[in-house]
């Protein structure tokens, strides 16, 4: 009976057990299930399609690739807000990471009174000393600030050719900012005047590495004028500007529409100045410029804020006065006006008193015609000497009576305006002066009016017929590099830089060639140049290769005495190496004796050690040369 208890009680709490076991199992199925459920919807909705979710008992197991380590973490952090973040497991793996592209190769430098400061990415095969001395050497003595990081990646093929030429704008420019990167070289600059300006964009325009673009911006102070002037003539020529200048593009543009409406049609040369006594002057000058318009002729000149028109002669005095009033009127309340109508004058048999200047191409000056006294006479041959250089001037002058008053002012005011001519001739006489002739100066018509309104006032009357020609331009008119290599070659096709002999001293015979070589170079502006040593084969080749290289920098050191800009040119010495001529005959070896000029092109190599050496590991043929004496 107590056994049958037992047996019964045993099997009540196996089925209870068993029970239990069959519930608890099913409760985790459920629980895995939505678990399971609810992880990948949470991942689906966050864009993560690529993971899989797997269920075992509590535990959440995520599989899949996720594109980066970032986005694995995310989805991670998504299935533990679903879940206790002890059951997630993490089987995920990471694709992958696609190769990094080289990083740009940059550098920002600043130059200014305060010194040299350089930041960017440079290749680690870089020669840091040697970029280091040379900004040292540019900042002359300067603060120079080195934030350069380095990047050990290849060398674009153009990087070495675009820093070196960045190096040398930076030598030209004392206060610039100039990026560089391998294909690209913007140069900001700051000028200390227009024609500085000019200059240094014809230097930075020469010799830009190929394969780098180059920009270029550099701002330059606007002149001062005084007076501030403008002048516009309608004549038998057809309207023109004599001078021209504005103080604001809005002026300028106002001035330019009142004289295309005048009939002029030509690009005016006009002048963006400080100095104009108004704000109105654009508008003052348009309306003085379209008063001549409507009068069919004549001239007007505005000198700050005097107006002096002047009509062409002929105009009814009907029609002089209407024009005159209506401008006098409307012109600005600072602007003051007078008017001028010529009366023909009287022609006697003798013709009116005249006085002659011309100017030769070659520079010799002729002063010819009527002076009042010999004073003036003396004061006159001074003045253009002081001007021309005394050999230049040729006196053909007259001493008479019964001048008109304040012709020795218009004498002098006639050399003083030749002056600003390269070629041609002044006339004076009572009533105009006429200036004539050819320069390279782009704004010596405006220079000429200037002058000659300040030193005859503003009525004065005066016709100028000045061509700009761009070969008489000393910037403009610069030879090529090509070019400078060329006329070396003329210079020495039949002479040559020759040396004492087994001497680096050049020899006194061959002084006159290197002055005509320095007279060229100095024509040239900044040129990257090759002088380069030879010697024949005679002697040992260690003693000839230290003898070309020590002549090569004797021709340097000759060329920087003569005021050669030689910063730029390197002398290298070759020895015995390429012979242009036969080593066995006298003859032969004299021609190999020689020294060569050719231009540095910057080229981008695998040779290339460094982005200081210029090419210098590199030795063609030149292509050009003058000299040497012995090899020995």
């Amino acid at each position: 009976m107590r056994l049958s208890a037992l047996l019964l009680r045993l099997f009540v709490f196996a089925l209870a057990g068993v029970g239990a076991f069959f519930a608890a199992r099913t409760t985790v199925t459920v629980v895995e299930e939505r678990s399971v459920i609810a992880v990948q919807d949470s991942l689906l909705d966050k864009g993560y399609e690529w993971a899989t979710v797997l269920g075992d008992g509590l535990q959440v197991i995520l599989e899949g690739q996720a594109p980066t380590e970032a986005v694995r973490f995310r989805a991670i952090s998504a299935a533990s807000e679903m879940v206790d973040a002890s059951r997630v497991i993490d089987n995920l793996s990471v694709a992958d990471s696609e190769i990094l592209a080289p990083p740009e190769f940059a550098i920002e430098i600043l130059r200014n009174d305060s010194g040299v400061s350089l930041i960017g990415l440079i290749p680690a095969d870089t020669d840091r000393d040697a970029l280091a001395d040379r900004i040292t050497d540019i900042a002359d003595g300067q603060p120079v600030t080195d934030l350069l990081e380095v990047g050990d990646y290849p060398t674009p093929p153009t990087w070495r050719a675009a820093l070196n030429y960045s190096l040398r704008a930076l030598e030209m420019l004392p206060r610039s900012k100039i990026s560089v990167n391998a294909d690209r070289v913007a140069v900001n600059a700051i000028s200390d005047s227009p024609e500085e300006k000019r200059q240094l964009e014809t230097a930075l325009a020469r010799n830009t590495p190929e394969g780098v673009r180059l920009a270029v911006s550099i701002s330059a102070p606007r002149p001062v004028i005084s007076p501030f002037t403008t002048r516009f003539t309608i004549d038998d020529a057809g309207p023109h500007f004599d001078a021209c200048a504005a103080d604001t593009e809005e002026a300028l543009a106002t001035i330019l529409k009142a004289a295309s409406e005048a009939g002029f049609n030509q690009r005016a040369n006009c002048t963006l100045a400080l100095g104009a006594p108004s704000r109105t002057w654009g508008e003052a000058v348009a309306m003085s410029i379209s008063a001549i318009g409507e009068l069919g002729g004549g001239t007007v000149t505005i000198a700050d804020t005097d107006v002096t028109l002047i009509a062409p002669l002929g105009t009814g005095p009907g029609t002089f006065d209407d024009v005159v009033g209506e401008l006098e009127n409307a012109l600005p309340e600072v602007f003051a006006l007078t008017a001028e109508l010529p009366v023909a004058a009287v022609v006697t048999a003798e013709g009116p008193p005249q006085f002659t200047a011309t100017l030769s191409p070659e520079g010799q000056v002729q002063l010819r015609g009527r002076i009042p006294d010999d004073v003036t006479n003396t004061v006159a041959e001074n003045f253009a000497s002081a001007k021309f250089g005394q050999r230049q001037i040729t006196m053909g002058t007259r001493v008479v009576d019964g001048l008109p008053a304040g012709w020795s002012v218009r004498v002098l005011a006639g050399i003083e305006a030749l002056s600003e001519l390269s070629n041609g001739a002044v006339i004076v006489q009572p009533d105009t002066v006429q200036v004539r002739g050819n320069t390279g100066n782009e704004d010596a018509s405006a220079a000429i009016s200037r002058l000659l309104i300040e030193k005859l006032g503003q009525g004065a009357i005066f016709e100028i017929d000045v061509t700009y020609v761009e070969q008489l331009d000393p910037i403009a008119g610069l030879p090529t590099p090509e070019e400078c290599i060329d006329q070396i070659k003329i210079v020495t096709e039949n002479r040559k830089i020759t040396f004492d002999p087994s001497s680096a001293d050049i020899s006194a015979s061959a002084l006159a060639v290197v002055d005509d070589i320095a007279e060229i170079l100095k024509r040239c502006g900044d040129l990257r140049i090759r002088v380069a040593g030879y010697t024949d084969s005679q002697g040992r080749e260690e003693m000839n290769l230290n003898l070309s290289q020590q002549r090569a920098e004797s021709v340097l050191t000759a060329l920087r005495a003569r005021r050669v800009p030689v910063s730029t040119f390197d002398a290298i010495g070759f020895g015995e190496a390429d012979p242009i001529a036969d080593n066995d005959t006298e003859e032969g070896r004299e021609a190999n004796r020689r020294i060569e000029f050719s231009l540095i092109i910057p080229e981008s190599t695998a040779e290339e050690t460094s982005i200081l050496d210029e090419i210098a590991s590199e030795t063609p043929v030149p292509e050009n040369g003058t000299d040497e004496t012995d090899g020995e």
